[in-house]
């Protein structure tokens, strides 16, 4: 089995102990979006996901105390930029790669002159 089958089969069971569409059960998805982008990120995330102290609810908690310390009178709001950020610090993850480096020279196509089949 693969990181990322790991991660996401860890995730999954988490979050079958939770509500779905709970904050604990979000942390969950987006945690499966970043295993599916990222190869090491998943590799990282399953081992976490094995000690409980790093479980889907305990980054719930992260990103709820950042949300309590920005409210706006009975409002609070943590964009999906900062619960990445969050998410990213509490379980030690790299940046993501903001794109693939370029090709160094793209590959000689050849012309194919249908004649010579003929």
């Amino acid at each position: 089995m693969n990181y990322q089958t790991e991660a996401i089969r860890a995730i999954e069971a988490q979050q079958a102990k939770v509500t779905a569409r709970s904050p604990q059960w979000m942390v969950g998805e987006q945690l499966k979006d970043i295993c599916r982008r990222e190869p090491r990120s998943a590799e990282l995330l399953a081992q976490d996901l094995k000690v409980e102290a790093m479980s889907i609810t305990a980054a719930e908690k992260k990103i709820k105390a950042f949300a309590d310390g920005h409210k706006t009178g009975n409002f609070s709001c943590v964009t999906p930029m900062e619960a990445d950020r969050i998410l990213r610090e509490f379980y030690g993850l790299p940046e993501p790669s903001v794109a693939p480096p370029p090709a160094a020279d793209p590959p000689e196509r050849k012309i194919i002159d249908l004649s010579d089949f003929l």
